[in-house]
């Protein structure tokens, strides 16, 4: 069975990323993003509603999303929900749901150069391209019509 877990949001950044690092050393920065949801009740009024989200990102992309977004800014994330659980000093069970961020675009245009120069910075580079199999290859096989089974 296929199961799915994604989540992208469009919102506006409620504040400053802070970048911490686990104790092994992994960075992670963490924000908060809210989205709004509009829609007119059975009256005909505008209505609005207001959710908040923390956004968790690790990796090299957490070293620099604090460069890079701001409280006020708008951005799009995509990535995935994680639920953590833990025993708060008072005994007592917490959890959270998260987003563990994936990708992003910042939305806001101030800083666009600065934001895509430092994005390249981070980005995972591509495969090398001699492990990549070229069209025409002298080593690939014809492919005979009559021998595909449907």
């Amino acid at each position: 069975m296929i199961s799915l877990n994604k989540v992208m949001l469009v919102g506006n950044l409620t504040r400053d990323p802070e970048l911490r690092h686990t104790p092994n050393g992994k960075p992670v920065s963490s924000f908060g993003v809210a989205t709004n949801r509009r829609w007119k009740n059975e009256a005909g009024e505008l209505q609005e509603e207001t959710e908040f989200h923390t956004v968790v990102v690790w990796g090299r992309l957490a070293e620099a999303i604090p460069q890079i977004l701001k409280k006020g800014h708008r951005v799009f994330v995509e990535g995935r929900l994680r639920t953590r659980s833990w025993e708060g000093q008072d005994g007592a069970k917490r959890q959270r749901t998260e987003v563990v961020m994936e990708n992003f675009i910042p939305l806001t245009p101030k800083g666009v150069k600065e934001v895509e120069e430092i994005a390249e910075a981070v980005s995972i580079p591509e495969e090398p391209t001699e492990k990549k199999a070229s069209k025409g290859s002298a080593e690939e096989e014809e492919i005979n019509l009559d021998e595909i089974p449907f």
